[in-house]
């Protein structure tokens, strides 16, 4: 039986829409679709308009080609003066009653761009097309719908009057799997969601799918409420389906009781946008007075008004005392209020804001618990429920304290259903990484095991039976330990493309190991770039029986300090300040708010290569670029998946995991606390297989592609695109086997069917495929839709300089070993999506300078050849192409500031003789492929 069709696939699509309520319409170009749309506007808004009103609103939509603008203006009403002078106002979308609008559905819409391109189903609401259906027939992959998608953002969605702009969700589908996103400035597949139902069940057929969320009410729900215009990043975000039934939840529960309840939401789940939707609109209804969202860190009032603001600027009015947080319950006008619960218990406690505080006492205050189960066993959250009587009570929870992970709290044990009643939505870990919202952890133990004799995961330290501290901070033990990290750390960071963070028991253990650290640093033993903080009040230490890990408070000022540790922490701070060029200390409690603040900054932009801690950033710290984390510390329960949790964040190919390396006796906690928070038969996907099935994997994926292309040379003689896209797939999945195994300590390539060598020379043939599809002018080609995941083969360690320091260290021995060794440098080279393209370049400066080449001079002597070259090629475009250089010049620092290459029509602009109608898109092509040579060679690092 043969497959459905791509066109059967789209009429299935149309026809299920239809029934779903649209009306169909015929729309075959651009000229079609702007007379749909003022159709379509005039019987929305309920007048008709003249021309000449229409080409005002038209200007109006068409002013920008910014596509988060447009999101803006789709939201808002225009208003024009008429021939009579009277105010029009028009309406694009209803916002407050989103079933209440015009919707049709049409496919096929032709459109010339860079190629002549025909859209497959688009959504039409009140004449602007707002849902995008990309389609392939079923048994491709759903990336290269993605793809397609892509590349019409490129040359297709701003051609012309640029309404295709106006997408807000884009839907890809092959039939059996459909996924939904919103427009990106930089896509990521990983960004793509599958709708579920309430209990987090997948709907991935198409007609399902269609049915449910292409439900026009549902649909334009999701534009008009569930769509965040995330002002900070300029871009749109579109909320997850669980994210969405937790905020209706909560909504329902406020309109029809005054019950409370909690959220259970995975830990790396995106609860700051579902907690920041909850309350955005929780604090637009009538009903409700305030909403107040409560945190329990310092840190984490800064960091979750930041957020807010980031999504709606004046959302949050940040509470820098209590002062501030009482003149803003005071404020009819502030309806959202950002605050921590230490402030919170003062505003209702203290007689002066008494006078003030009262009037809000029968007020409808709606509160929300960011992370709820800390900091609220005790009497403050007992204080909060009896000082407003008219209150309701929502959490957010990673990990919820159940009966068995709970801690008694003066003699008795409570959980969060105790505080918070019934949990209203969950979707825990397991929910997560099935959908790829968050990784799997490949957890290590390391220490005396029974792992194969030669295993690197061998080191000699006890870890059964540390029960002593002498035991446990023995100078021997730290050191192997501080010795093992410095030796695995490269490969767990693939090279520091990521960070890590090392979790230890106690302050006075942590000073131990930082000490080794730094004085390994000072012989020369590692380069890594360091940074600490930790409390410095007495008896921080807690209960490690405990599975909490309790909030190292950031505010000293009531607090006794031990002395010795603050001098410590001063020192290492002063250290901290010397390497960045800062000025912070222990002084007061500011000035140690704001270390912690740019101790956090730096890690998440990897300016940090291993920060050290006892409790602090092991809970509610966000870093996509932290993906290892070194464990000597007893954790359990709710505060281990915290713990494990900041290494999970999604991000790009190459991170397909959290590195989790254990010292201690950890892994019967680990599976107690997996069995916990997650659904039966977890731990098969919560950890990652161990490496002895990775070499398996692979190795079958050899014996698939060797089928495909027995021999690196046998590539060349693939006969049609067909084959070189099974190639392309077969090796992209060895590429993607050996990036998960490759940070595995015991990994070698020894264990494997295939070596290296021949490893990277396939690369280099994946490679020129890949190339094949930037410079292909004529015509479009089945490799343009091809993820080809660049990420997975840039090696981080490779660079121009690095290879030529090979080189020069190559000109020793016999001239055959050394050619020998030139071929396989440069075939290192070609194998590098980046440095490929300066092969040329470097062979030239290998033949004319290296010879006489001093190591310590080679990047002086190879910049001034690349500026050389650079001048030479620069002067060949202008001449061969007759083209002004100051303008070119112009269009390079545009590149090298922006990234954003120069349309042909602004290329065939910078020549000074203009070239007719026909000759100008030829011309134009010329000169992108030669500008986009010249930016490979000589501008991309």
């Amino acid at each position: 039986m043969r497959t459905q069709s791509e066109l059967a696939l789209e009429e299935s699509l149309v026809a299920q829409l239809v029934e779903n309520g649209y009306s169909r319409v015929t729309i075959r170009d651009e000229d079609e679709m702007i007379a749909n749309l003022k159709t379509q506007l005039e019987k929305y808004n309920n007048r008709t308009f003249t021309d000449a009103e229409f080409k005002l609103i038209f200007n109006h939509l068409t002013k920008t080609t910014n596509v988060f603008e447009k999101a803006k203006i789709l939201r808002d009403k225009f208003s024009f003066k008429n021939a009579d002078n009277e105010t029009v106002y028009v309406s694009f979308l209803n916002m407050e009653h989103w079933c209440q609008n015009e919707y049709q559905i049409t496919n096929q819409i032709a459109v010339d761009g860079k190629y002549k391109t025909r859209f497959d189903v688009t959504i039409l609401v009140n004449g602007l097309p707002l849902v995008q259906v990309e389609l392939k027939k079923r048994g491709l992959e759903l990336r290269e719908a993605f793809n397609q998608i892509d590349r019409y953002k490129k040359h297709a969605y701003s051609f012309g009057a640029g309404l295709f702009q106006y997408i807000q969700i884009f839907v890809i589908s092959n039939g059996v799997n459909t996924k939904y996103f919103a427009p990106s400035k930089t896509p990521d597949f990983k960004f793509t969601f599958y709708w579920t139902d309430e209990k987090n069940r997948r709907i991935s057929d198409l007609q399902a799918f269609a049915k449910e969320f292409l439900d026009k009410c549902h649909m334009s729900k999701m534009i008009t409420r569930y769509t965040i215009l995330h002002e900070g990043d300029k871009a749109l975000m579109i909320m997850r389906p669980y994210q969405y039934f937790g905020v209706e939840r909560i909504i329902e529960r406020i309109k029809n009781s005054t019950k409370n309840g909690y959220i259970w939401h995975t830990t790396g789940s995106g609860k700051t946008i579902t907690s920041f939707k909850a309350s955005q609109i929780l604090s637009r209804m009538p009903k409700v007075d305030k909403v107040v969202f409560c945190v329990d860190r310092v840190d984490l009032d800064y960091k979750t008004s930041l957020e807010f603001n980031a999504f709606s600027p004046g959302s949050v009015d940040s509470t820098d005392n209590t002062k501030k947080l009482v003149e803003q319950f005071a404020d009819p006008n502030v309806k959202l209020i950002v605050t921590t619960i230490q402030k919170l218990n003062t505003a209702i406690t203290r007689e002066h804001h008494q006078k003030t505080m009262e009037v809000l006492k029968d007020k409808k205050v709606v509160f929300i618990f960011d992370e709820c189960h800390r900091s609220q066993f005790g009497d403050t959250h007992k204080r909060i429920k009896a000082y407003f009587t008219n209150h309701q009570m929502f959490g957010f929870t990673g990990t919820p304290i159940f009966e068995k992970n709970s801690t008694s709290h003066a003699g008795k044990r409570e959980t969060t259903a105790m505080l918070f009643d019934e949990r209203l939505h969950d979707y825990v870990i397991t929910d997560a990484i099935k959908d790829q919202n968050v990784l799997p952890f490949s957890v290590e133990y390391t220490g005396r095991y029974q792992y194969k004799d030669t295993s690197r995961a061998n080191l000699d330290i006890d870890v059964h039976a540390i029960d002593t501290t002498e035991l446990l901070e023995s100078e021997e033990r730290l050191n192997k330990i501080a010795n093992y990290i410095i030796d695995i750390h490269n490969s767990k960071t693939y090279n520091r493309a990521f960070t890590g963070m090392f979790c230890i028991s106690n302050v006075k253990t942590l000073i131990k190991y930082y000490d080794i650290f730094r004085k390994l640093k000072s012989e020369g033993r590692h380069d890594l770039r360091m940074a600490t903080i930790f409390s410095y009040t007495a008896n921080e230490t807690p209960n490690e029986d405990s599975g909490e890990i309790p909030e190292d408070d950031l505010d000293f000022s009531n607090a006794k300090a031990d002395i010795h540790t603050r001098e410590v922490l001063d020192k290492y701070i002063a250290e901290y300040n010397k390497e960045f060029n800062t000025s912070y200390s222990t002084k007061d409690s500011k000035s140690f708010n704001d270390y912690y603040k740019n101790v956090a900054k730096r890690v998440i932009e990897k300016e940090i290569d291993i920060l050290f801690v006892v409790n602090m950033f092991l809970t509610g710290f966000d870093s996509k670029k932290l993906n290892t984390l070194y464990v000597d510390k007893n954790l359990k329960y709710h505060g281990l998946i915290q713990a494990y949790s900041r290494t999970n964040r999604i991000t790009g190919e190459k991170k397909s995991h959290g590195n989790i390396i254990v010292f201690r006796n950890l892994k019967q906690a680990t599976d107690d606390a997996i069995e916990l928070f997650s659904t039966l038969d977890a731990k098969e996907t919560i950890l990652i297989e161990p490496y002895e099935d990775y070499v398996i994997r692979f190795n079958v994926a050899v014996s698939a592609l060797l089928n495909i292309v027995p021999t690196v040379s046998s590539v060349d003689s693939l006969i049609t695109e067909e084959d070189e896209l099974a190639f392309v797939r077969a090796y992209r999945e060895l590429l993607r086997i050996k990036n998960s195994m490759s940070t595995f300590v015991d990994f070698s390539f020894d264990d494997l069917s295939m070596d290296a060598q021949t490893f990277a020379d396939y690369g280099s043939k994946y490679l020129d495929l890949y190339q094949k599809t930037k410079t292909e002018t004529k015509k479009e080609s089945i490799l343009d839709e091809v993820d080809f995941q660049l990420e997975l083969i840039r090696r981080d360690e490779i660079n121009v300089l690095y290879i030529l320091r090979l080189l020069a260290q190559n000109r020793t021995g016999d001239e055959q070993s050394r050619k020998k060794r030139e071929t396989e440098i440069l075939n290192l080279v070609s194998s590098d999506p980046i440095l490929s393209t300066k092969r040329e370049l470097i062979e030239k400066f290998i033949l004319e300078n290296l010879p006489t080449a001093s190591e310590e001079d080679l990047e002086k002597e190879y910049d001034e050849f690349l500026n050389a070259e650079k001048r030479i090629a620069f002067e060949q475009i202008t001449e061969e192409e007759n083209v002004n250089p100051e303008l070119l010049q112009r269009a390079i620092d545009s590149i090298e500031f922006s990234g954003r290459f120069p349309t042909k029509t602004e290329l065939v602009d910078t020549l000074n003789e203009k070239p007719s109608f026909r000759q100008r898109a030829s011309i134009g092509e010329r000169l992108l492929v030669k500008l986009r040579d010249f930016v490979g060679k000589f501008l991309e690092r």
